[in-house]
């Protein structure tokens, strides 16, 4: 039960997120939900998932590069893992900026 609850409200919040970026709000939306802190961890997850993407260099250079814990790192990692080839191919072609 709490289980589909907070899937019930996560699908609610990505909902209001989607709208929220269709209304030109996506600025507002992430300035009013996330402190600067979270702000900052997100760019830190995408620079992440870029550099696991782009393969260029290992999990320890790139949690000396961006000076964060190797935990943070394989979260991303085991994130990216999870992701299905359709969602990890459109990643690769935003992020890495590749055409097919």
């Amino acid at each position: 039960m709490v289980h589909y609850m907070k899937t019930k409200e996560w699908n609610q919040t990505v909902e209001i997120l989607h709208q929220a970026f269709n209304s030109g709000y996506s600025l507002d939306i992430l300035k009013l939900l996330m402190t600067a802190d979270e702000r900052d961890a997100l760019i830190t997850r995408v620079k992440i998932v870029r550099s696991l993407l782009d393969g260029s260099i290992n999990q320890r250079q790139l949690k000396d590069q961006l000076k964060i814990g190797i935990a943070t790192v394989t979260r991303g990692s085991n994130s990216l893992k999870e992701a299905t080839p359709e969602f990890k191919a459109w990643l690769e072609k935003i992020l890495l900026n590749t055409n097919d």
